[in-house]
């Protein structure tokens, strides 16, 4: 099968396209055709080991620290079922799934196994392969967040900085799903895109910040790691919640300290550790109820996968980058 293939870390250039063994499921494992994957924006830090020094010696111990453990990258998919261990009683031949592989990785690939009981849920049936795949990653991080650790509740003023990002346009529709009102902070370029997803108030921070507008929040929601507690502290409203997905040593301490003391919290967690078969299934639920719907930027085939993380590195993508994958039987044995 191809896939695109890593054995050491560096930039872009390092991801090659190879021939590798197709994998064969385990017993309770099935075999799925991607047809979509995509690129987060945490695929260019494991692949150049860029990680922020805090985080340095654990994903080192996990993912190697000279040279990748594991050689093919790729968290989110979306394909069809093509075989099954002989204990799978889940899913059978040809059932449409999309789903997160977690530390395995191995979504940049034709194939790719998966176990019966792992992220893996029936794919939503009015979206396509490549809306589906743009999922996981940031709609369940915008769910954990919101729903788990912010307590997000009806009524309440939710302000979410990044809200033309994977996260951040997830973050919107689910916040309104929940009943809140949303202020979605962005650039010039995607105050619409915000709107559209159905943003009560959109804030261009390349012209206005919102600490300094006078509108207090109950949920302040950084996707993208650009703003501070310092600065946005006193934009909380009593008993604010201020929810963070990208942090360092200050804001961990902060986190310790608010937990401590105040009527104001500091909240940030490895989501992805918190994510549960359930909260999937709740995302098809959605999906098929047009509730949500997946933004996605650009769309690369799986040979231009290299283009799609120089294009990621930027920092500029909206919502979601997606590798589409066209099988071909002369290529894939």
């Amino acid at each position: 099968m191809k896939a695109i293939v890593y054995e050491k870390y560096g930039p872009p250039e390092v991801l090659e396209l190879k021939n590798v063994e197709k994998p064969i499921p385990k017993d309770n494992e099935v075999l799925i055709r991607i047809y979509a994957t995509t690129v987060t924006a945490e695929d260019p830090k494991q692949r150049g080991f860029t990680f922020p020094p805090l985080f340095w010696l654990p994903t080192g111990i996990l993912f190697g620290f000279r040279k990748p453990r594991k050689t093919i990258l790729g968290f989110e998919l979306a394909g069809e079922v093509e075989s099954s261990g002989k204990s799978v009683k889940r899913f059978k031949k040809g059932d449409h799934v999309f789903g997160y592989t977690g530390l395995s990785f191995g979504a940049y690939a034709e194939y790719k196994c998966m176990p019966e009981d792992g992220l893996l849920a029936f794919k939503p049936a009015n979206i396509t392969y490549e809306e589906a795949a743009a999922a996981p990653n940031g709609a369940l991080s915008a769910l954990v967040y919101l729903r788990n650790k912010g307590n997000i509740q009806n009524g309440e003023k939710v302000l979410i900085y990044g809200a033309s990002g994977s996260v951040g346009t997830f973050a919107v529709q689910l916040a309104k799903y929940f009943g809140a009102e949303v202020t979605g902070v962005c650039s010039t370029a995607n105050l619409e895109l915000v709107k559209s997803l159905g943003a009560d108030k959109v804030i261009d921070y390349t012209k206005e910040d919102f600490t300094q507008c006078g509108e207090t929040y109950d949920i302040i929601f950084d996707t993208v790691g650009k703003s501070s507690f310092s600065q946005s502290k006193s934009s909380l409203n009593q008993n604010g919640r201020y929810l963070l997905t990208h942090f360092g040593l200050t804001d961990i301490f902060q986190m310790l300290w608010t937990s401590l003391i105040g009527n104001k919290k500091v909240i940030g967690t490895a989501a992805n550790f918190s994510w549960k078969l359930e909260d999937l299934n709740l995302l098809k639920e959605l999906y098929e109820a047009g509730k949500i719907k997946s933004v996605i930027d650009r769309l690369y085939p799986l040979e231009e996968t290299v283009e799609a993380h120089k294009y990621v590195e930027t920092g500029h993508k909206k919502g979601n980058v997606v590798i589409s994958l066209e099988h071909n039987n002369n290529l894939t044995s």
